[in-house]
């Protein structure tokens, strides 16, 4: 059941970071007028913009950590599916979560350290 809603849960979250992201990326097409003349557009603007910020960091590491989960899930729900591990379903899915919880960690660094050029 928990696979279930964690399933659910995080292809809806997934899905609110896609319109999210085209919301933000398609505002920032176009040329601000001010910063042509210095040389930058407006996209490279908001992308350094966002990107200095620590929360944008840290939601990049939940959007990291969301991912990871909802693909190795969908990966053991794939193998289920097919018959493949009916009868530890339970161990398979501790698993997908143990290994989501690895590779978010590992990555906390990249995500939060300095800025990047």
């Amino acid at each position: 059941m928990w696979a279930w809603i964690f399933h659910k849960f995080t292809g809806w979250v997934l899905v609110g970071y896609l319109f999210t992201h085209i919301a933000v990326l398609s505002t920032s097409v176009g040329v601000d007028p001010a910063s042509a003349q210095a040389g930058s557009d407006l996209y490279t603007s908001t992308i350094s913009g966002l990107e200095s910020l620590l929360i944008v960091r840290f939601l990049e590491v939940g959007l990291l950590a969301v991912a990871v989960f909802h693909i190795l899930n969908g990966i053991r729900l794939l193998m289920v599916d097919l018959g493949v591990g009916l009868e530890s379903q339970d161990k398979s899915f501790y698993a997908s979560l143990l290994l989501t919880g690895a590779i978010v960690v590992a990555s906390v660094p990249t995500f939060l350290g300095g800025k990047l050029a």
